[in-house]
């Protein structure tokens, strides 16, 4: 099997403050490309729709361009830059560092991509076309 697809024309766009998620789902697998505007903070953005105190999914993700950081609630914290493969672990507030949108490819399970989008505008690339 060979399967192809293109974020520009994404199986769903899910609208956040200050920047959106786009969905490609693929078999046995779903990946996001989250795209962040400066000024997005998980805090700030995320927190009302999530109905907690910090962002409780976890991140098996690459920055692919702009930097962000991120301070976990045991206060542990760190800054990601394009080409850092990371984990983030639940309990955790991000933000982006700087002028220049950031882009994270986030690979995620169906049970997260539900948590991820729960609250969000989606569209699907039909529908956007």
């Amino acid at each position: 099997m060979l399967v192809r697809k293109n974020f520009s024309e994404a199986d769903e766009v899910h609208s956040v403050p200050h920047g959106r998620l786009e969905i490609a789902h693929l078999p046995g697998q779903t990946l996001a490309r989250a795209v962040h505007e400066p000024g997005w903070r998980w805090s700030q953005d995320m927190k009302a729709m999530a109905g907690t105190e910090s962002c409780q999914i976890l991140h098996t993700a690459c920055v692919i361009s702009g930097r962000m950081h991120v301070r976990m609630d045991d206060g542990t914290e760190t800054d990601l830059a394009p080409g850092d493969a990371h984990f983030i672990g639940a309990g955790h507030d991000a933000w982006v560092v700087g002028d220049e949108p950031l882009i994270v490819l986030d690979i995620i399970g169906a049970d997260t991509l539900a948590e991820v989008t729960a609250g969000t505008e989606a569209s699907t690339a039909s529908a956007t076309a």
